[in-house]
């Protein structure tokens, strides 16, 4: 209920926020920005204005917030706002930062702006936040915190619970310890909730789990949000190749992976950056976009040229030129199901080359039969309309041919795409396209030529 109570009364403070910026009143903007919104609201709220209002909000922000703001602003906005700032004003922001989200915005930043920051930073932070970044950001190394609490294995719960005690607060979403050695090597995890129900007599040693599997630090961001998801984890130790503890991953990174990884899924299909600006300027959009469309017009230059070798057929029989539309649709779409689905599969880990021979087995009996049962459909379709049972028999064959073909692709692309180091995200719907339109168009227009000759 107070969730709920909650949300409503965030909802009311953006509408008051919105109809005091549509009245001019700066003042009440403000107010409304810095004493009733959160930081992840504010960044919202940022990221769904237009760049001239973007620019007259970012201002309003207190300076005590902008830290905040930033953690929860998409790469390119909080990249254009980082660019509007020296190296003093960012060291002064960044102050309060965890180190895995500090080496995260600063590598949006040029070196030497870099080097200033650090600079700035006492020596212990500045180890933590160059042991961070000396990782790609996409592995477990970029993604760690290095602030961690660890004890020895040969210490009592309650001398556990008397060092606790000692300490201001905890590291965010600490739900256990590290259990390490004396020489930094991880042994195993302590859990608070086990431990506060323990015996405080009772060792360490005699509590911890060490059925737990620390991650490699080298591991790719998407490997570890998998082995969260599949052992429910809130947080995980990270290690180096010798064992040694190096920091651990908490949940709220792995959220962002998921989401940046689905993000980056979807957008990709369009040829588009996963952190695009929905309100991007005009040249930046055009630009972007610009690439995209160009590929996309040399594919659609090779579909035609395919066309173009069977000009004479077509000028004989117009009717083919009314239904080579069906073929290339029902293959491009037949494709793209059997694309999706082996992207997602690779995404989370479930497709290997243990099973690759099934799927491609299953996505191709699949495509006989719907292949047989849509050709049937389209035969008769074209029979009654011109009256010819020819072309019903040219195009029945086509279209069985190009859904196979179409399966087939859809299956192998992918894979291929991955062992070449190419996202098959990325350009895996324009070679399925441009195939299946080949395809398509040669097989009709082929089988066309040989009948109607």
């Amino acid at each position: 209920m107070t969730d709920i109570l909650e949300k409503s009364q965030a909802r009311q403070r953006l509408r008051s926020l919105s109809e005091a910026l549509d009245s001019g009143a700066l003042k009440q903007v403000a107010r409304i920005l810095n004493g009733g919104l959160s930081p992840s609201d504010i960044a919202h709220l940022l990221e769904s204005s237009p760049p001239r209002q973007r620019a007259l909000l970012w201002n309003l922000v207190d300076k005590q917030l902008e830290g905040e703001v930033l953690q929860y602003l998409g790469d390119d906005i909080r990249a254009y706002f980082l660019s509007q700032l020296n190296a003093q004003e960012l060291a002064d922001i960044i102050e309060d930062f965890e180190s895995d989200d500090l080496a995260d915005l600063l590598q949006q930043l040029p070196d030497t702006v870099i080097q200033e920051v650090l600079d700035t930073m006492d020596e212990q932070d500045r180890q933590r936040v160059e042991e961070v970044l000396s990782y790609p950001e996409d592995t477990a190394g970029g993604l760690m915190n290095t602030d961690t609490i660890t004890v020895r294995p040969d210490i009592s719960i309650d001398v556990v619970l008397r060092y606790l005690r000692r300490h201001r607060s905890l590291p965010p979403m600490t739900d256990s310890l590290i259990v390490v050695s004396r020489r930094d090597e991880f042994i195993g995890m302590l859990s608070i909730t086990r431990m506060l129900v323990s015996n405080p007599a009772s060792t360490v040693r005699e509590v911890m789990d060490t059925d737990i599997e620390p991650i490699p630090v080298t591991l790719s961001d998407t490997k570890v949000a998998t082995l969260f998801e599949r052992y429910d984890l809130i947080s995980a130790p990270v290690v180096g190749d010798d064992n040694k503890l190096l920091g651990r991953i908490t949940i709220d990174d792995v959220v962002d992976v998921i989401r940046e990884d689905a993000d980056h899924s979807l957008m990709s299909m369009a040829g588009l950056d996963e952190d695009e600006d929905t309100f991007a300027p005009v040249m930046k959009t055009t630009r972007r976009r610009a690439v995209w469309l160009g590929i996309n017009l040399i594919t659609a230059f090779t579909a035609s040229a395919v066309i173009g070798l069977f000009e004479e057929t077509i000028a004989k029989v117009v009717a083919l030129a009314v239904l080579m539309p069906i073929v290339a649709s029902m293959g491009g779409i037949a494709g793209s199901q059997t694309l999706t689905l082996v992207i997602r599969g690779m995404a989370v880990g479930q497709i290997s080359g243990a099973n690759v021979g099934w799927l491609l087995n299953r996505e191709f009996l699949s495509s006989v039969l719907n292949g047989l049962l849509w050709a049937l459909v389209v035969a008769v379709a074209a029979i009654l309309w011109f009256q010819d049972w020819l072309i019903g028999a040219i195009i029945a064959a086509a279209l069985i041919i190009n859904l196979v073909a179409a399966a087939l692709v859809g299956t192998v692309l992918p894979l291929f795409l991955k062992s070449r180091n190419i996202d098959p995200a990325l350009a895996g719907s324009v070679i399925l396209t441009t195939v299946t339109d080949v395809v398509g168009f040669m097989a009709f227009l082929g089988l066309a030529t040989i009948f109607y000759a």
